[in-house]
């Protein structure tokens, strides 16, 4: 044990700074790995608290108000209900903010769908125009209880009592109307009502939809929505991030380890006659296969405790999301699990390559074999020799010559370096494909800034001159967009009848073409997955009691609503619905306008008749991926610097049996240098470009498969700019060919009796 110690301490003092590297990268896989499995338990356990707590509703049915919901608490699986409650469309305004909601009138506290408190107190009979607001849209209206909101048009207040959770889908503007409890006196004009049911067992939920709705009637329903939904959408970005991180955290593991393996490999061939020594002097193979997989274990350990420590003790620190994320994982139960299981489960596997390769140290003979003397790392090719012929420089040859003559270790150092170079390519993938939100929303199905809602007194020629009065406002495209039930009923999807024959709405077109003609669409991948169907196809659907026939015609790139989108023209829409206008408008802007302040003169102009808001753009909430990326490049980059160094200590200790050779040829120590040099460089180039060839189309695939999942579809990835990937490359071959020179520069200039020492 003594001697083992012995020689685990010399050879730490002898690679210091490779095994910091090991210790840095490993505590950065782990991070990273921590923070994905916070991100998916943060992702999931609020909106799973919140369900549970307030014995939530699996399906919410909104209906016209003369519907007969009372049979729906009858049917098989249904275990009990909430409501039904009368609803109310309108806006609420708060500090100049203004927010489309649901009024929805509620008795006394319910069961069933129990919306919990988190400020303030419940509706209070004696105060009827007191309300009770869902969190998120407190927070979009800065309203907290004791504030007074106004519902413009209808000249009324409310009184803001409480914020609540709910289970239910929440705010989100131009999307989803946020919910506004109150008593049912203050619905004074309801429009429909609602209803939920809690079913017996959830997996049942389509069915249960399908029977509701055939109860009910097709023309009494007017949108449907389950947990499901409301799962996925509280789930959201954080979800995504998990994903994001856990698959690079993944990929960086596996990198490492064939990082270590790699070291540990080139380490064995250069103590050949050490481990001999060690065996003649009783080191057993078990003995010398523990050395090597101790001190990589305890580099690996360290790491990992680091990690953990890090995160335990600073991560809910973390600014933004991530901070969030990690404080609510730490207070749930499985936290403690989790942080023993993912540093343990990357040591362990570490452990595993480790010893994968320190079983070959254990099966070198005591008797060290000579090594054939060879030139050069082997017989010049034919190539070789008549790039010598041509009187190119000896060192440019004799270095390419060198990197890839052992054709299997080269081709596995090849592979081992490319393998982060790839993942660094997919991370800046991820990166553009970010900026390209930011920069092109028009590509990625956002060509317009604003949406903007007028009263219902306001006609829309008025409203359509009104918006375009101002001159950053280069088109206002006039719209509708109602809920639909599925043929099957077992939901409702979005449908939209944005702008005209005359001047179509630029929908962003993935696969297929522009709606042009009668009847047409285009629709998102959400919905054609919902319904199994592609471009080309048929697609009936119910709005009300009347059906809509559309002829899918493309695939637009829908960010919203999860995908589940088909758009048509008002057009269209009209010819079934005649007396159909317009109760939206979609502004495109000019190049350079700034959106919110566009948004606040149109408001100004409007004098209380215009709800304007921005279109949500999914890049908002994946801002703190931008920093995951980074974090993510500069562990890949402390992986590919640990494998580097690996290959040129390799190439050094590897060509000092041909120093004698070439300086009997005549060439100088700064040629024997370049030799080495080249040979690396040559190496990195070769790992840049099989990287970069093969990362791109990984990227691609990999952020489009995320796409269709998401239900926006694909088409939304963007790969890095040929000047960034050119700059990558040039970065990874010049830093190679740097950090190569000392010790080949070093290794040239030996004494004579070392050199000797070395070939035999």
């Amino acid at each position: 044990m003594r001697a083992t110690l012995r020689w685990a301490h010399s050879d730490l003092r002898t690679h210091r700074g490779e095994a910091l590297f090991l210790v840095l990268a490993t505590a950065g896989i782990v991070v990273s790995l921590l923070l994905a499995t916070a991100l998916f338990g943060y992702a999931t356990n609020p909106w799973q608290r919140v369900f549970t707590q307030a014995h939530g509703a699996h399906v919410w049915l909104h209906t016209g108000a003369s519907a007969d919901t009372g049979k729906l608490a009858e049917l098989d699986g249904v275990d009990s209900v909430a409501g039904p409650y009368p609803t109310a469309s309108a806006t609420l305004a708060s500090r100049g903010t203004r927010a489309s909601i649901e009024l929805r009138g509620m008795p006394d506290r319910p069961s069933v769908d129990r919306p919990l408190l988190t400020s303030g107190h419940w509706l209070n009979p004696a105060n009827p125009d007191g309300v009770v607001l869902e969190s998120r849209l407190a927070r979009a209206l800065l309203a907290a209880p004791g504030d007074t909101l106004t519902l413009p048009g209808a000249h009324r207040t409310l009184t803001v009592l409480g914020v609540a959770d709910s289970a239910e889908p929440r705010y989100r503007p131009g999307e989803q109307p946020g919910l506004v409890w109150a008593p049912p006196a203050a619905v004074r004009d309801p429009g429909g009502q609602v209803i939920g049911l809690r079913l017996a067992d959830p997996d049942d939920t389509d069915y249960a939809v399908q029977r509701a709705v055939t109860v009910l009637g097709a023309g009494a329903v007017s949108e449907v929505s389950t947990w499901k939904q409301a799962r996925a959408e509280a789930q959201g970005d954080n979800r995504l991030l998990g994903q994001v991180l856990g698959l690079f955290g993944l990929g960086a593991l596996v990198a490492a380890g064939l990082a270590v393996h790699g070291a540990i490999g080139t380490r064995i061939r250069g103590h050949l006659r050490d481990i001999s020594v060690l065996k003649a002097i009783g080191f057993t193979p078990g003995q010398v296969v523990r050395v090597f997989l101790l001190q990589h274990l305890a580099y690996a350990l360290l790491g990992a405790v680091a990690a953990a420590a890090v995160i335990q003790a600073l991560g809910s620190r973390i600014p933004g999301r991530l901070g969030d994320a990690v404080g609510v994982w730490q207070g749930l139960p499985g936290h403690s699990v989790a942080l023993f299981v993912v540093p343990v489960g990357a040591v362990l596997f570490i452990g595993a390559t480790t010893g994968l390769a320190a079983w070959r140290a254990g099966r070198v003979p005591p008797v060290p074999v000579p090594r054939p003397a060879a030139p050069l790392g082997g017989r010049l090719s034919g190539v070789a020799r008549q790039a010598l012929g041509l009187r190119l420089p000896p060192a440019l040859v004799l270095g390419w010559h060198r990197a890839f003559t052992r054709r299997l270790r080269s081709l596995a150092t090849v592979a081992r370096l490319a393998l982060p170079l790839l993942l660094i390519v997919v991370a800046m993938s991820a990166w553009t494909t970010i900026d390209r939100f930011d920069s092109r929303p028009d590509q990625i199905g956002l060509p317009t800034a604003l949406t903007v809602h007028a009263d219902s007194g306001l006609p829309d020629r008025d409203a359509r001159t009104l918006l375009e009065r101002d001159p950053q406002v280069a088109a206002a495209y006039p719209g509708v967009e109602v809920a639909a039930l599925v043929p099957d009923q077992k939901g409702t999807i979005a449908l939209r009848g944005l702008g005209t024959h005359e001047d179509p709405y630029p929908y962003a077109l993935a696969e297929g073409r522009a709606a042009q003609g009668r009847d047409e669409a285009v629709a998102g991948q959400g919905l054609l997955d919902l319904l199994d169907v592609k471009v080309g196809d048929w697609v009936r659907m119910t709005v009300g009691d009347q059906p809509q026939i559309l002829h899918i015609v493309g695939r637009s790139i829908e960010p919203e609503n999860a995908g589940r989108v088909i758009s048509t023209s008002l057009d269209t829409l009209r010819e079934n619905d005649p007396g159909l206008g317009p109760t939206l408008y979609e502004l495109r802007l000019r190049p350079g306008a700034q959106p919110y302040e566009v948004a606040d003169r149109l408001a100004t102009a409007g004098h209380g008749r215009l709800d304007v808001h921005a279109v949500p753009n999914p890049a908002d909430g994946l801002s703190p991926l931008r920093g995951v990326v980074v974090g993510l490049i500069a562990v890949l980059a402390l992986i590919g610097l640990i494998e580097l160094l690996t290959a040129i200590g390799g190439t050094v200790r590897e060509s000092e049996r041909d120093l004698l050779a070439l300086k009997a040829i005549g060439l100088s120590p700064r040629q024997i240098t370049a030799i080495t040099v080249t040979s690396t460089a040559c190496t990195a180039l070769a790992a840049v470009v099989l990287g970069t060839a093969l990362g791109t189309p990984l990227a691609h695939w990999l952020i489009d498969a995320q796409g269709r999942s998401s239900g926006i579809g694909a088409g939304i990835a963007q790969s890095p700019s040929a000047a960034l990937l050119l700059l990558l490359g040039a970065a990874a071959v010049t830093g190679a060919a740097a950090l190569a020179a000392v010790p080949a520069s070093r290794a040239a200039r030996r004494r004579l009796a070392d050199t000797l020492s070395a070939v035999a």
